[in-house]
């Protein structure tokens, strides 16, 4: 079930909803954990049993690191609790790929697992060890209720695709946490806000993506290729971003505060820029958890470029077992180091526009490792958008530009702060009044818009299913 379905806006989420709200304080963790689970359940009714073990054993790690705190014996619950977590997501997670890796380079011919890959695994992993990472550290105290617990490990806003919301960041929210009227709406605007993108922009520009993704490079042109990585670029931001928008203002609806996970990335003027603004819940943990216990950039700038060097080929391992994702977490640790070393140096003397440039060619160049599986396929749309296609430009793609020129420039505007500073100044100019009914209108458009796109559209995928 994901979020953008109509089964979820339109039966699972009130029902939620209802249930919540009915039952007294004590109770209301206890019916997001049992409602989460059936949230999993609903697409992965075999691997709930994973994430309900993956539970059980976080929370007795934690209670073990409690127990023996102060003595040896400490690390004992902190060791188990990573060996097992990160064993279980190799176990699902790569297994097919490093045997697919060795029966290519020996020749051999061990027979592949072929598991699917439980939904949300990545994201919820990384959840449940920082729980025991932040208990051994006295970051955060030890949860003593495993109901809380359950509901914190599977919370259904935020399972999926994250944020990934750290055990430190939530803790004193489970035990405890606000609910009003105003934090409810706030959450409601944020939720629908993060669907438009999702289905009215994400899904429209994925299209273009889908179509020309589906073509073969020796018919593309330059002008095509491009237009295809520019509207992946805005498909997966959307996609991703309009996620994380409704993440957390579903959490608000239920009482939480999540930290953001976007920040305008496109806007950026560097690498280093982009990666602070995008995805930033899994930057953060992996400056935390991998980058700073590492050394960060304490110990010289040799095991500097060691540690960058090492946090990201995690990250471009972390996003799926494929050889291309290890290439493109090569490719920006390559890029943050240079960085490091000279060209933020040089982009502080040139004009803003020229950084602009260089960050889009960069993302841009990066997006293509992403999405092609196919290193052949991937190497050969590369070829095409530096002019190793049919020609420049053609009938198809010009029609596709003019088609699909009016969506760019909405993507454009909206991956941009334009929007919220010129809703910013409203509000310091009209009354409570004249935004409420604004706020309504969007809401309840916005709303209308998404629902009729779902009914009438077929084309709704979801691109970090797969992590």
């Amino acid at each position: 079930m994901v979020f953008s379905s109509l089964t979820f806006l339109l039966m699972f989420l009130p029902a939620v909803l209802i249930v919540y709200f009915a039952v007294p304080r004590r109770g209301k963790n206890a019916v997001l954990f049992i409602f989460s689970l059936l949230f999993y359940a609903w697409g992965e009714p075999i691997y709930v049993c994973l994430m309900i073990f993956s539970t059980v054993l976080d929370y007795s790690c934690g209670r073990l690191v409690e127990k023996y705190r102060g003595t040896s014996k400490q690390k004992i619950g902190l060791i188990i609790s990573i060996c097992v977590n990160l064993g279980l997501l190799f176990f699902f997670k790569y297994t097919d790929f490093f045997i697919g890796t060795v029966n290519g380079v020996f020749g051999t011919s061990i027979p592949q697992l072929n598991l699917p890959l439980p939904i949300g695994i990545s994201f919820y992993t990384f959840q449940t060890m920082s729980y025991t990472i932040d208990v051994y550290r006295g970051d955060a105290k030890m949860q003593k209720n495993i109901i809380s617990f359950g509901a914190y490990v599977s919370l259904f806003p935020q399972l999926i695709a994250g944020p990934i919301v750290r055990y430190q960041d939530i803790a004193d929210q489970l035990d405890e946490r606000t609910h009003s009227f105003d934090k409810f709406g706030d959450g409601a605007k944020r939720f629908v806000t993060g669907l438009g993108k999702k289905v009215l922009l994400a899904n429209n520009i994925g299209l273009l993506w889908s179509t020309i993704s589906a073509t073969e490079a020796a018919s593309l042109t330059t002008v095509g290729a491009w237009l295809g990585i520019i509207a992946f670029a805005f498909q997966i931001y959307f996609d991703f971003s309009g996620y994380s928008d409704r993440a957390i203002g579903l959490g608000k609806m239920f009482g939480f505060s999540f930290l953001e996970n976007f920040n305008y990335p496109y806007i950026s003027k560097s690498v280093t820029e982009f990666w602070r603004r995008w995805h930033m819940s899994l930057g953060t943990w992996f400056r935390d958890y991998v980058y700073i216990p590492l050394g960060g950039n304490r110990k010289g700038l040799p095991l500097q470029i060691r540690n960058i060097a090492v946090v990201w080929l995690l990250t471009g391992f972390w996003h799926g077992a494929s050889w291309n994702f290890v290439l493109w977490g090569v490719f920006y640790g390559i890029i943050l180091v240079c960085e490091k070393l000279f060209l933020l140096k040089w982009l502080k003397k040139v004009p803003s526009f020229v950084g602009h440039i260089y960050i889009m060619l960069t993302v841009l160049l990066g997006w293509v490792l992403f999405a092609f599986d196919d290193f052949g396929k991937g190497w050969a749309f590369l070829k095409v958008m530096f002019g190793g296609g049919i020609g420049f430009v053609n009938a198809d793609a010009m029609y596709q530009l003019l088609s699909y020129l009016p969506l760019m420039a909405v993507c454009v505007i909206a991956s941009t702060p334009l929007m919220k500073k010129l809703y910013e100044k409203m509000t310091a100019k009209c009354g409570e009044g004249v935004l409420l009914t604004a706020d309504t209108v969007k809401v309840l458009g916005l709303s209308a818009m998404s629902v009729a796109y779902l009914i009438s559209g077929s084309y709704n995928p979801f691109l970090y299913f797969r992590f």
